[in-house]
């Protein structure tokens, strides 16, 4: 186990490398190559083609040196805790991060939570029933939660629940431990409604765990002992179905994170999603730069804990 956590911190570590490369390249590199520099972009919105200006700013922002020295600086100062500071608000990203990281987490951690409370049932319910109504219906479920996007549920909730119902989702943000009620009231519906499509795929997918696990021999020895259904179910078959859930459950929550920027526009959240599409729209790659690293980081992480989790859900399987 040792071991193989190891291996697994080192190649973690090679793949956040990489993707600071990718990064860093394609923002510092390639882009200008089309667009210009961020001081180009500046000087060009303020009406302003001082090439003084430009050479102080290019200076402050450390542009002047060449490009695998900017690379250097940026690596250094990541592995020291300083992830830069916004080229438009000259806030520290960091501190940004310390505030929109924990939005987009309980967003995703509650969907992703409220999509495993349903689907698992469900899926159970659908295999136990197979080829009778409930089993049609939920399979109905399944395939029209996977249809439909979410962002256009939500857009429809705002539109109508405003037209019908004189209902608006709170504009003005509240942390949890500014006000708990208005916190609540305010993450709730976004993070329902994130974790409604990723409900449909994991029903689907429960429900062909179960049948496939029913079928084992083991299971039938403890029907023939004369174990419960329910012991049957809930000791014997779900433990085992659950594995390929629990890496969705794992690799998805980075996912979700990441793809809430939707949602945190259409709520006014002050999330991780927002602030990169605002970082995206006006260029501010070090913002661009710190926010696709964390992400990196966030699903790195997340598939070594998933792996390790394997070998306690199911003692069968030895990590190596």
């Amino acid at each position: 186990m040792g071991q193989y956590l190891l291996r697994r911190v080192v190649l973690g570590a090679v793949t956040i490398w990489i993707v600071t490369m990718i990064v860093f390249t394609g923002l510092r590199v390639v882009v200008p190559l089309f667009y210009g520099d961020i001081v180009d972009l500046l000087t060009a919105e303020y009406g302003s083609g001082d090439p003084a200006l430009k050479e102080q700013l290019r200076e402050e922002y450390g542009l002047k040196v060449g490009v695998v020295e900017q690379y250097g600086r940026w690596v250094g100062g990541m592995l020291t805790g300083d992830i830069g500071v916004s080229l438009r608000s000259g806030r520290s990203i960091l501190l940004e991060v310390r505030q929109r990281l924990p939005v987009s987490l309980t967003l995703g951690l509650v969907g992703l939570t409220a999509s495993v409370f349903i689907a698992v049932p469900m899926g159970i319910t659908a295999a136990l029933l197979q080829n009778r109504w409930p089993d049609y219906a939920l399979r109905m479920y399944a395939v029209g939660s996977s249809s439909v996007p979410s962002f256009w549920v939500a857009i429809m909730i705002i539109v109508f629940g405003s037209i019908w119902f004189r209902w608006a989702p709170p504009l003005h943000f509240a942390y949890l431990w500014e006000d708990p009620i208005a916190h609540i009231k305010i993450m709730l519906l976004p993070a329902l409604l994130i974790g409604l499509t990723p409900s449909g795929g994991l029903v689907r997918i429960m429900r062909g765990q179960m049948l496939e696990v029913l079928r084992q021999d083991y299971v039938r020895t403890a029907r023939s002992k004369g174990l419960t259904e329910r012991a049957v179910v809930l000791k014997h078959a779900l433990r085992n179905a659950l594995i390929p859930i629990v890496t969705i459950i794992g690799l998805g929550l980075p996912g979700l994170v990441a793809g809430t920027a939707l949602f945190e526009i259409i709520f006014v959240l002050p999330g991780m999603g927002n602030y990169l599409v605002q970082a995206t729209n006006t260029l501010d790659y070090p913002v661009i730069q710190a926010i696709n690293v964390t992400f990196a980081l966030m699903i790195v992480t997340a598939n070594t804990l998933v792996d390790m989790s394997y070998s306690f859900i199911d003692p069968r399987i030895r990590l190596r």
